[in-house]
């Protein structure tokens, strides 16, 4: 193996287990206030993993540098999984996720501006695009060099405000934003009703910049936010096809934990489990790379 490759596969791997330490620690505070939204916690966590660690510039000991990057997560019931990407990004510290949902906690069931590092309260769905639209056009005003992520859910997609934030944003030539669309396919109520192909022709009718990627899969999602930066003319919209629940063999694909903490003790140490065990793997997997060995 080359030294470049080699070098990428362990950045491959080094954000693979920071986002598995996402899911494992959104379990655990999910657990603890037995109370939250794992499904979709666990579903953006590769993403998390790569803006926060791989992406975006911020400095956690000065959370409102004017410089730093911004992500508004639109979908603000996937909190757990945001506070704690934070918190492993040095925000707060990580026994502080311990608090989630908790009176008095920075950490409340939606992001609020009171928890360093979180731009805007989200949770009121759709909402959140507009936010990050108005802060790419304030940047673009001010010439400013920071970048503008929006994370939102595949359900927003069947709001209008969504299509309305991209209609001013295509308008306004905002370039410095790039959407990704954590398109899981469930809701609280079940399987979404919108149309992947046609909202995608939507978007690209509208002039935007669409891809569409495997969420789950850190190279392509460094790639794709790659593409998007060089983009200087429109903003960019990536698809992420995810997996609700991610990680944890019985929260894959079932929209029961939407909403829903791990029903019982049991449960629950069978999720940690195995996401201890996912990030065992990639450890044995980082140890045999640096020590030069062949599969």
């Amino acid at each position: 193996m080359q030294k470049e490759e080699l070098k990428e596969e362990l950045e491959v791997l080094r954000l693979q287990k920071i986002a598995y330490k996402i899911r494992l620690l959104a379990i655990q505070a999910i657990y603890n206030a037995r109370s939250g939204h794992p499904g979709g916690a666990l579903s953006v966590a590769d993403m998390l993993s790569v803006l926060y660690f791989h992406k975006m510039r911020v400095d956690p000991q000065n959370p409102r540098w004017e410089g730093r990057d911004r992500l508004v997560l639109s979908k603000g019931h996937a909190s757990a999984g945001l506070y704690a990407a934070l918190a492993l990004r040095g925000f707060f510290p990580v026994e502080e996720l311990m608090t989630f949902r908790k009176i008095g906690s920075r950490l409340e069931g939606h992001p609020y501006i009171t928890t360093p590092g979180v731009e805007v309260p989200t949770g009121s769905l759709a909402q959140g695009l507009s936010n990050a639209v108005g802060i790419a056009m304030a940047g673009k005003m001010d010439g400013a060099g920071f970048r503008v992520y929006a994370i939102i859910s595949d359900g927003e997609l069947e709001e209008g405000a969504t299509w309305e934030a991209s209609l001013f944003a295509k308008t306004h030539r905002l370039s410095n934003l790039t959407i990704l669309v954590d398109f899981n396919g469930l809701q609280l109520d079940g399987k979404l009703s919108i149309d992947l192909a046609g909202a995608s022709m939507a978007w690209r009718d509208l002039g935007l910049r669409v891809m569409e990627i495997d969420g789950h899969d850190v190279k392509a999602l460094v790639r794709a936010l790659d593409e998007a930066e060089q983009e200087k003319e429109v903003p960019t919209a990536i698809f992420a096809h995810t997996i609700k629940g991610k990680g944890v063999s019985y929260m894959e694909g079932n929209d029961f934990y939407h909403g829903n903490p791990p029903e019982s003790q049991e449960k629950y140490e069978l999720a940690i489990k195995e996401l201890q065990e996912k990030i065992k793997q990639i450890d044995m997997e980082t140890s045999r790379i640096e020590g030069g060995e062949t599969p």
